[in-house]
């Protein structure tokens, strides 16, 4: 097992051994097309781009710990230094490829909004699963910005294509947010699992030996991503995870403050926090009270 970094566009259309790209920092690429016949069994392979792929394949692609078969009409996002390891001997049988240089995302605030995007956080088993109409209306705009590119740069193209590249992913977070809608039987399961976790973390006792539960403990215990296990919260609940841990670490802390006379640090040290003062912080910005003024007032 080697690692093999692509620091570029260029790069990329080399280790695909197609024609030299029109624009240095963006570029489509017909996947059908590449030659994969270099590569070696077990090669990881990071990409310092930021990439959105639609492809029907024959054939297992490794995306982090997980392995995926894509489906037809199944749309994948990647954030860059992300590791894949496709299988040398997938076929693929149509797809293209968007693939974007953080330098051409990071020139103004617009493209820097696009980075943000959650679903570039989420695991290959969370791709994006699209109707026939829908891949219609993505490749619509994919010609769209395959066209701007290949015409001569001038003062107008940056924002032409960041303008397209802003429609194409509206279009997808669109169709992230009915996936989710749709999906209504596993969705509620996840949320209920996540809510009997949830509950039984802060059962404990004390958290002074476990620490305060984080996004990612949760989405692990989900086998989801952060990133996919808060948006399918949010959709469901309309709070994210870290906002429903916190909740919970108030409702446990109100209870503490109510039916106990222990010392509001020692309370703190049981509900995980190594300070004191950052317990009575964030209990004071989420109920508008210090704790000792809420135990004052009950």
């Amino acid at each position: 097992m080697k690692y093999i970094d692509i620091p570029s566009i260029s790069a990329l259309h080399e280790f695909f051994h197609c024609e030299k790209p029109v624009h240095p920092l963006i570029s489509i690429v017909d996947l059908a097309k590449i030659d994969r016949s270099h590569r070696q069994p077990g090669d990881i392979y990071r990409l310092n781009l930021y990439a959105a792929s639609c492809k029907i394949i024959k054939g297992n692609f490794g995306y982090g710990r997980t392995n995926y078969d894509f489906a037809e009409g199944s749309l994948m996002f990647t954030a860059p230094h992300q590791a894949l390891s496709p299988d040398p001997d997938i076929k693929v049988m149509e797809g293209w490829g968007l693939y974007i240089h953080p330098d051409f995302l990071n020139a103004d605030a617009r493209g820097r909004k696009l980075t943000e995007l959650s679903f570039f956080g989420y695991d290959a088993n969370e791709a994006l699963h699209i109707s026939d109409a829908e891949k219609v209306i993505l490749e619509g705009c994919i010609r769209n910005i395959q066209r701007e590119i290949a015409l001569n740069l001038d003062k107008h193209s940056y924002h032409l294509i960041i303008s397209n590249l802003e429609l194409f992913f509206a279009y997808c977070t669109r169709f992230y947010d009915r996936q989710f809608l749709t999906r209504t039987k596993p969705g509620n399961d996840i949320v209920q699992k996540f809510d009997r976790l949830l509950s039984d973390y802060f059962n404990q006792e004390s958290l002074i030996e476990n620490g305060l539960p984080d996004v990612k403990y949760f989405a692990s215990q989900l086998h989801l991503s952060p990133n996919y296990l808060s948006d399918l919260l949010n959709k469901y609940t309309g709070n994210t995870t870290q906002e429903h841990i916190y909740f919970k670490l108030i409702d446990k802390a109100k209870t503490l403050l109510w039916s106990t006379e222990k010392p509001i640090s020692e309370i703190a040290y049981d509900l995980g926090f190594a300070h004191p003062s950052h317990f009575t912080k964030l209990f004071k910005n989420k109920t508008g009270l210090s704790p000792s003024h809420f135990r004052n007032q009950n």
